[in-house]
């Protein structure tokens, strides 16, 4: 069993494995919080980043799983700071567990205000996803699972 996990892991960090390379995770995104994204209180509203999010761990899910996957679950997200018009908004993710049939990743989240070089983690979460087929159902992963 645990020899099975290890190599599903390995090959779907193999797959995931694009873009810049970090100690912890692959850069996936980087945008511009922008005003059209704020919440009443002129922060960035969190559905935006939450959004950001999903579109990060999608890209890993559907590198590993080299198809169609589904979102079904997000897990432990708390906001650290509020994000602020004009920060740039750096999202890494992280392939942690391979099943049958889905993928768990990680994202952290870290802004950095416009003009200034210190950045800090402003969120993060596990994103858990399902690889379908061409209909809809739920599919191995790998081919040989």
């Amino acid at each position: 069993m645990t020899e099975d996990y290890d190599k599903r892991l390995a090959l779907g960090k193999q797959r995931g494995s694009h873009g810049r390379q970090q100690d912890k995770g692959v850069l996936v995104i980087r945008t511009i919080a922008m005003p059209a994204d704020t919440n009443p209180a002129g922060d960035i509203f969190g559905g935006w980043l939450m959004s950001q999010m999903d579109l990060a761990a999608g890209n890993m899910a559907a590198r590993v799983a080299q198809g169609r996957s589904a979102t079904v679950s997000v897990e432990a997200m708390q906001f650290l700071q509020p994000v602020k018009v004009g920060d740039e908004v750096t999202l890494y993710a992280t392939l942690v567990h391979v099943g049958r049939t889905s993928i768990r990743v990680h994202v952290d989240v870290w802004a950095r205000p416009r003009q200034s070089d210190n950045g800090q983690k402003v969120t993060d979460a596990d994103f858990v996803f399902v690889a379908l087929d061409k209909t809809g159902v739920p599919r191995p992963v790998f081919e040989d699972s």
